[in-house]
């Protein structure tokens, strides 16, 4: 990098003082290393090789389609159209943003081909991407014959889009066909397919779809240890920030900081031109929230709040590189605490230790889910439980299989999951709440950050 964490640290506001080097012991029996965070972190020997990609080439996607396929031709299909953002880009690699204009995908199961139908404000986008053909209406609402890009400025009837896709699926020859979509149509959808396509048939590959998002390969996986990688570094700068400034920042500050902080770094190692398709799926999102705030599973109130002695504090965020990455929060305790902050804080550590251990491929999410949480009532600590361990972890976040006593989903290598077995209690103010992005393989899982799980990272005296 250009500049150094503690240069960048001593930038970060007005007037703050360089930074002091060196261990100290506090009183609590731990020990802190303020401006050194980043020696504190531990490599796991079984994290994966980390991709050297900024994002999966081209082939990747082709080889992935070619599975989808395979896949859809054995329930009969002879066209797969996809809807969902998150299979779009999952399958055909083109990232782009979701509002209310349609987008679909057509891809033929006999024929090497991906056609498109989508909004005309991302033509560019379509054709300079993986596309054998394409068409666009003007925009959403559309005007029959209304393209002012072309000069036609025709006030035609409303289109419906979904009509108009349907319309193209015909003019393919997929009028009489098997057509496979990715999502579920209302009712007023099924009668307009059976208006215009009454010899076609549908089918649901909504799960297949999902499935092999579910399970990730040896591409996928090592570009979300690269982000993980960069993750853990912004934890330990976020961790050397508030040893710094102490009581005299807020959580706010805390979380900027680190979230301008990872953008740089990421960025400066990122290869890209300002056009499309290069620095895609580059999301850092940084949070911080101290005291009262912690004590919520999902709080509603804006983190403006100044760091106290005493607090609870939580770093997290998610961080992803060409779509791939995934969530890592660590939990603080500022000096001073007490024997029930200590023993909820251990409960959840022994916690993440639990699913680490048995996130391996042949037990079920249920299972999982099951010990967790009979290591919680056990220790006593019931009422401060407010949701399952953990849930599967996507493009999108939150993706299936969860971690959840109703889950009987079989764990499969390559599948990746949060690890949240937070507790909570909102009457004394204060809540813990890990996460981490987990790899489930055969003997275990692997916690893919380096950032440690232990007090002499998280309890701090400042």
């Amino acid at each position: 990098m250009g500049i150094s964490r503690r240069k960048f640290i001593k930038n970060v506001g007005c007037g703050m003082a360089g930074l002091t080097l060196g261990t100290r012991p506090n009183s609590y029996g731990s020990v802190q290393t303020k401006g050194d965070s980043e020696k504190l972190l531990v490599k796991d020997p079984k994290h994966p090789k980390a991709a050297t990609a900024d994002r999966l080439p081209l082939e990747w996607y082709k080889k992935t389609v070619a599975r989808l396929r395979e896949k859809a031709g054995e329930r009969g299909a002879d066209a797969i159209v996809l809807q969902g953002r998150w299979n779009i880009v999952y399958f055909t690699g083109l990232f782009h943003s979701t509002t209310e204009r349609p987008f679909y995908a057509v891809i033929p199961v006999h024929e090497d081909a991906l056609y498109w139908y989508h909004p005309g404000l991302d033509r560019d986008l379509v054709k300079s991407w993986w596309s054998t053909d394409n068409a666009y209406y003007f925009d959403y609402l559309h005007a029959e014959g209304g393209y002012p890009n072309l000069g036609m400025l025709d006030l035609g009837h409303r289109v419906d889009l979904f009509e108009w896709l349907l319309q193209g699926l015909k003019a393919r020859g997929f009028g009489e066909k098997v057509i496979g979509f990715d999502t579920e149509f209302p009712l007023s959808r099924w009668n307009r397919f059976a208006e215009i396509l009454p010899k076609a048939k549908v089918v649901d590959i909504s799960d297949i779809c999902l499935n092999m998002r579910m399970v990730k390969t040896e591409e996928e996986i090592a570009l979300t240890q690269r982000a993980m990688d960069y993750f853990s570094k912004i934890h330990a700068f976020a961790r050397d920030y508030l040893l710094e400034k102490g009581t005299d920042t807020t959580d706010f500050a805390i979380g900027r900081a680190a979230e301008e902080y990872g953008v740089n770094m990421i960025l400066e190692d990122i290869e890209r031109d300002g056009k499309p398709h290069s620095a895609v799926g580059v999301s850092v999102g940084i949070g911080c929230r101290t005291g009262a705030a912690t004590g919520y599973p999902h709080p509603n109130q804006f983190f403006h709040k100044k760091v106290e002695k005493g607090d609870a504090l939580q770093i997290s965020g998610v961080v992803r590189i060409g779509g791939y990455g995934g969530e890592c929060y660590r939990y603080y305790q500022i000096a001073p605490w007490d024997e029930h902050r200590e023993k909820l804080w251990q409960v959840v550590t022994d916690c993440v230790r639990i699913q680490e251990k048995e996130s391996k491929a042949g037990r079920t999410c249920a299972d999982v889910a099951y010990m967790i949480h009979k290591y919680q009532v056990q220790n006593g600590v019931s009422k401060y439980i407010y949701h399952r361990p953990a849930h599967g972890e996507g493009m999108e976040g939150h993706q299936a299989p969860w971690l959840a006593l109703g889950d009987k989903t079989k764990l499969e290598e390559g599948m990746t999951f949060s690890v949240e077995p937070g507790l909570y209690d909102p009457e004394n103010g204060f809540g813990y709440n890990p996460s981490d992005n987990l790899l489930v393989t055969k003997e275990k899982g692997v916690l893919m950050s380096s950032v440690p799980y232990s007090k002499e990272w998280m309890f701090l005296k400042l």
